[in-house]
């Protein structure tokens, strides 16, 4: 008889959850506590708000060139990878424009005002400078690469990554899923088949159901934290790269579904960016787009689409 052993628990700024299902009951139980670990150890690695993190030294330090862990290195080869994929849309290094936006430090979100009217919307576009191109590793060396003062923000990227690092570790379980923070990476020698409800932004019920064995989903949306900007004008976490800004491109909520978390994290947030017109482009797997309006509409997987990895 197959047992699921379960763990839920607060990490990176949200609720992550690990399911993982087998025979073994006791080796399940301890792969999720591992997982759990895992999870919480990546967190005190890689957040932006603690100053002692391994990432925020690394985002002080003004050498070109720092060394820094396999997990540090996987986040900014996963960076690099997401702004290659999504055309630059997907930009892990604009810590200063989040910074003046109002997201300076880690703290419960108050979104009154932050229903006052949107500028018009319009399609994000790639930064000029583009410092994301200049992201390198060197696992031989054991270092990273970036010009001084070039700062990363893993944002949803970490999120992807480690659902994929988890899912090296557990893929040998008859099941499992890893949901970090809304990305969800679910998989399992049995080929057992998930339910992945696509919740509405505002607050109704389910709009859409996803079943998947093997694979991976996110969701990129521009509600759950929200604020009142210096300007005193809606802000939010997702940036235009192009303009520096809260990105207010005519899509409130993508979600996407792709073979692996980071990738799904990346499609997830380039559809939202591109807007109404473009997002489809960025859901060769299937997803959920719901714009502003309130229309959705569902994107059903394009038959000609090859298997595709975006790992790191």
């Amino acid at each position: 008889m197959r047992r699921e052993a379960v763990e839920s628990f607060e990490c990176f700024g949200g609720r992550c959850a690990v399911r993982v299902g087998d025979r073994d009951g006791e080796a399940a139980a301890a792969a999720v506590g591992d997982a759990r670990q895992a999870l919480l150890e990546a967190h005190r690695t890689l957040s932006r708000f603690d100053p002692e993190s391994e990432l925020s030294r690394l985002n002080r330090d003004p050498r070109p060139e720092a060394p820094a862990s396999p997990l540090l290195r996987r986040l900014v080869a996963a960076a690099r990878a997401a702004g290659q994929r999504s055309g630059g849309l997907v930009d892990a290094t604009l810590v200063g424009e989040i910074e003046a936006a109002g997201y300076a430090d880690s703290r419960e979100f108050d979104p009154r005002g932050a229903d006052r009217e949107s500028p018009p919307p319009h399609p994000a576009a790639p930064s000029r400078r583009a410092a994301w191109c200049l992201l390198a590793v060197d696992d031989r060396a054991r270092t990273v690469s970036r010009p001084p003062g070039v700062r990363i923000d893993p944002g949803g990227i970490a999120k992807g990554l480690l659902a994929d690092v988890l899912a090296e570790s557990l893929d040998g379980f008859d099941s499992f899923a890893v949901d970090c923070c809304g990305d969800l990476r679910v998989g399992g020698r049995g080929g057992r088949s998930r339910t992945i409800l696509v919740e509405d932004p505002a607050g109704g019920e389910p709009l859409h159901e996803l079943r998947i064995a093997d694979g991976a989903v996110a969701t990129s949306g521009i509600t759950r934290r929200a604020w009142t900007g210096p300007d005193g004008r809606p802000a939010h976490q997702i940036l235009d790269p192009g303009s520096g800004l809260p990105a207010f491109t005519g899509v409130g909520q993508a979600t996407a579904v792709a073979p692996t978390g980071l990738l799904a994290e990346t499609f997830a947030k380039a559809a939202l960016l591109a807007g109404p017109d473009g997002a489809e482009s960025y859901l060769p797997y299937g997803g959920v787009i719901v714009e502003t309006d309130g229309a959705v509409r569902v994107v059903d997987p394009l038959g000609s689409v090859l298997p595709e990895v975006l790992t790191a």
